[in-house]
């Protein structure tokens, strides 16, 4: 590796990374900038405590990790979210997106969850995010995005919007909402990982750019730059990094202004990887087996396949109405009438007709009055039972371009002929101690 090779700290970042900060895992100056923040929102008047409280409290904790625990300042961030998400009819939205472009604008960006479990840590391993999103845009042309931003005029849904908002944004907000409302309920249940009583809130994408044009990063400036800015600030604390892969000789030089369209803390969690650096990073952070094989890893799984649901998922998920697989479309989780489990309903609609079926159930891991609620709730100060975070709540939360807590705080800008500008102490080391290896 070259010698010049240092640490960048980002302007927002801090040395701290999942699970510190999240719930289960508070300091008691953390605990106190919660109840603070409670009783402020509740003030205003855009909270409830319940029960059931209007907002569970992973989606709580978010605004104020975003907001470096200052009460007051995640209070402006959530209330300015609270008055788009009610402009724009979110949950309307969400739950009567007419399907076919449900899956139009998943194709777009293809954002996949693959259902691959992140479980193995130790000293040397950073924990990132129990499910990885794959992102790839290589197949994107100027028709292709033409023909999508035409198909967004027609209405898709029955929610109303502030007319300000374009709705080929508002379609990438329905895709938002999926991870937040049924990847990281589904996510936070499988107990297979360290720290389970901690719900998951963030997630780790890998993007590959191969084959990827200057003009096709040219066509989407607008639409990734618009996307990035309200990400940021109505879906705080959902990413933990990404990896950007297969970046063509061209792009360390692109880097320079595509990165001004992201704020300081969003780019410290960028890594741009070349090819010899792709399988020593990943594995810093993920097991090989969740790895595609594409990438030197063994999960057989390849962009545009269906999700990968690993087996913790299959064990736990009880199938209903015919159902053997999750369907196209969107879906979200609610809990039980006896609370000791969580059902999946599909949502959306089908030429005008609305769908609302029940999918599967799942076993509440954790339900309220558990061993296992009881101490989360016990570690973070508070009284009673463990959080919802698969319900019908009016904002949970989340997507895919944002925030602030990153054990890692660096920037790996790696072009496909290798140069390296910038790259972590935690990667530096993980590199070189696989070259070591391999000689």
């Amino acid at each position: 590796m070259s010698s010049d090779l240092r640490r960048v700290p980002s302007s927002g970042a801090v040395e701290v990374g999942y699970p510190t900060g999240h719930l289960g895992h508070l300091t008691e100056h953390e605990t106190q900038a919660l109840a603070d923040f409670k009783a402020l929102i509740e003030e205003k008047g855009i909270y409830k405590q319940g029960p059931p409280p209007s907002h569970d409290d992973p989606t709580l904790l978010r605004y104020l990790r975003a907001r470096k625990w200052v009460p007051h300042d995640a209070y402006v961030q959530f209330s300015e979210t609270e008055k788009f998400r009610n402009a724009n009819e979110i949950e309307t939205l969400y739950d009567t997106i007419d399907i076919d472009s449900y899956e139009a604008s998943r194709k777009l960006v293809h954002s996949i969850p693959a259902w691959t479990p992140i479980e193995t840590f130790n000293s040397t391993r950073l924990p990132a995010l129990y499910r990885a999103t794959r992102q790839a845009i290589r197949h994107l042309d100027s028709k292709a995005v033409a023909d999508y931003e035409k198909s967004t005029e027609t209405t898709y849904s029955k929610a109303k919007t502030d007319g300000k908002t374009p709705p080929k944004l508002l379609r990438l907000f329905a895709l938002y909402e999926n991870l937040t409302r049924f990847v990281q309920p589904l996510s936070s249940e499988c107990v297979d990982r360290e720290n389970p009583q901690t719900p998951i809130t963030l997630s780790t994408n890998i993007v590959d750019i191969s084959h990827v044009s200057l003009r096709m990063f040219w066509n989407l400036k607008a639409h990734m730059q618009a996307a990035s800015q309200l990400a940021t600030a109505h879906y705080p604390e959902t990413l933990d990094r990404i990896f950007i892969i297969g970046a063509p000789y061209f792009f360390s030089t692109v880097w320079g202004w595509i990165k001004r369209w992201f704020d300081p803390v969003t780019v410290s969690k960028i890594f741009i990887l070349s090819d010899h650096d792709v399988l020593p990073v990943l594995t810093t952070f993920m097991d090989l087996e969740d790895i595609p094989k594409n990438y030197g890893g063994k999960l057989d799984w390849s962009f545009f396949d269906e999700p990968a649901y690993d087996d913790e998922i299959k064990r736990v998920v009880t199938w209903e109405n015919g159902f053997t697989n999750f369907p196209p479309g969107p879906c979200h989780w609610h809990l039980t009438e006896d609370g000791t489990r969580l059902a999946c309903v599909a949502v959306g609609s089908k030429d005008g007709q609305e769908r609302r079926v029940r999918v599967c159930t799942i076993p509440k891991a954790f339900p309220p009055g558990s061993d296992a609620s009881s101490k989360a709730s016990m570690l973070d100060g508070e009284e009673g039972g463990a959080t919802d975070t698969g319900g019908e709540d009016a904002t949970t939360l989340a997507t895919t371009i944002e925030s602030t807590t990153d054990a890692v705080s660096g920037l790996v800008i790696t072009d496909a002929k290798g140069s390296n500008e910038k790259i972590s102490e935690k990667i530096v080391d993980a590199v070189d101690a696989t070259t070591e290896t391999k000689a």
